[in-house]
C-alpha cells in the first residue's frame, strides 16, 4: 500500500453490514463487515470478531489497498474456476448444501470441528463422495485441530476416499512437515493455510518442505500484491480462498487468484453461496463452477437492507480506528 488514507476519509467512506447465512458456518450466523466506498472502488474489512487489533489491522491493510488503488500486476486470466465449501452439517443437509454451489466439480468438507469425532467426518465424506461421483474432488479442511498422531490416523481413515489434498491438518509447521514425511507414500497431498495467513514468517513453511501447496487470502496477507509476493517467494502452487467474505471481498480473491502466474487448483472463493443475502447486484456466486474477476457492484437497497445494529456499527467503527492506529504507527 502507498500512503495511509486519513482516518476520518476511510470512516466517511464505510458501511457496516451483517448478512445472515443459510447455515451455521462453524460458530457464525451472521457474518459482519465494513464495507468501504474507495477511490478504486468497494473493498471490504472484516477480520473474524476474535482477532486482535494486531492482527487485524493487515486484513484494514489490505482493505485500504484494494479499495484506494488497482494492482501493478496484470490481470491473466477473467474466470476463477471454485470449490463447494461443506460446513460440518448432519448427512441429510449435505445435498441442499451443495446444491447452493451449483456444478462445482470440488468440494471443501470442513473436519475436526468441536463436537464432531472422527467418525462423523468419515460419513460426511463418503456421503459426499456419494453425491459428487468418482469425477469429483473432495479436499479437508481442519483448521490445524488435529495434533500429529490423530491427522496421520484421520488422513489414513480418510484417503479411501480420494482426496485431493488435506488442509492445516496440525496446527505447526513442524507438525506438517513431519505429518508430510510419514504419509509419503499417500497420494494425499497438504496444504498449509493458517500456517501462512497467521504466521508472522509466512515463507518458514515452505522454508521447511512443511506443504506441498499453499492456501492464501488477500485480506489477512496484507493484499493483493504482497500476497503474490509470498507465493513467488515461497516456490509452492497456490489455492487462493476466502474468509466466508461478501461478494465485495470475493472480488479482492479474485483479483488475487487471476494475478498468480499459474492455477493448478480451484480456488475457494464460492462461500457467497453461503450466504442468505448479500450486498452486491449481481452478486459473486459461483456459475458453472466459476466466479468472473472484476469489482463489486453494490446494490443501495440491500446496502440499507443489511445494515449492522447501531452497537454493531460503533462496534466496528471503533475497531477499524484501532487498526488504523496500528498501521499509522508501523515502519513502512
Amino acid at each position: 500500500m502507498d500512503a495511509l488514507p486519513e482516518l476520518d476519509d476511510v470512516l466517511s467512506r464505510s458501511h457496516v453490514v451483517s448478512v445472515p447465512l443459510t447455515t451455521r458456518f462453524r460458530v457464525v450466523q451472521h457474518r459482519e463487515a465494513v464495507l468501504l466506498d474507495g477511490p478504486a472502488g468497494w473493498s471490504e474489512f472484516a477480520p473474524f470478531l476474535e482477532y486482535s487489533d494486531a492482527e487485524a489491522s493487515t486484513w484494514l491493510a489490505a482493505a485500504l489497498d484494494f479499495g484506494w488503488r488497482e494492482s501493478r500486476a496484470p490481470a491473466l486470466r477473467q474466470s476463477i474456476p471454485v470449490n463447494a465449501t461443506l460446513p460440518a452439517v448432519p448427512l441429510d443437509q449435505i445435498a441442499g448444501v451443495l446444491s447452493r454451489f451449483g456444478d462445482c466439480r470440488t468440494v471443501k468438507i470442513k473436519v475436526a470441528e468441536p463436537g464432531e469425532s472422527l467418525a462423523d467426518d468419515v460419513a460426511r465424506v463418503r456421503e459426499t463422495r456419494r453425491l459428487i461421483g468418482a469425477a469429483g474432488r473432495i479436499r479437508l479442511d481442519a483448521n490445524g485441530a488435529w495434533n500429529l498422531d490423530e491427522a496421520e490416523h484421520a488422513v489414513r481413515e480418510l484417503e479411501q476416499f480420494d482426496l485431493e489434498y488435506v488442509e492445516q491438518p496440525c496446527a505447526s509447521v513442524p507438525e506438517l512437515a513431519e505429518l508430510r514425511r510419514r504419509i509419503h507414500r499417500i497420494d494425499v497431498l497438504v496444504a498449509a493455510d493458517e500456517s501462512v495467513r497467521k504466521a508472522a514468517d509466512p515463507l518458514a513453511v515452505a522454508r521447511a518442505e512443511a506443504a506441498d501447496l499453499l492456501v492464501i487470502k488477500a485480506a489477512p496477507l496484507g493484499g493483493v500484491d504482497r500476497a503474490l509476493r509470498i507465493v513467488a517467494e515461497a516456490g509452492l502452487p497456490a489455492v487462493v480462498s476466502s474468509a466466508l467474505d461478501t461478494s465485495v471481498g470475493h472480488a479482492m480473491g479474485a483479483a488475487l487468484a487471476a494475478r498468480l502466474p499459474s492455477l493448478e487448483f480451484d480456488c475457494g472463493l464460492g462461500t457467497g453461496a453461503l450466504l442468505a443475502d448479500d450486498i452486491a447486484n449481481p452478486r459473486i456466486v459461483p456459475v458453472n463452477g466459476a466466479i468472473g474477476v472484476g469489482r463489486a457492484s453494490l446494490d443501495a437497497d440491500a446496502l440499507t437492507r443489511l445494515s449492522a445494529p447501531a452497537d454493531r456499527t460503533a462496534w466496528w467503527r471503533e475497531r477499524l480506528t484501532r487498526c488504523h492506529a496500528v498501521l499509522a504507527t508501523a515502519p513502512r
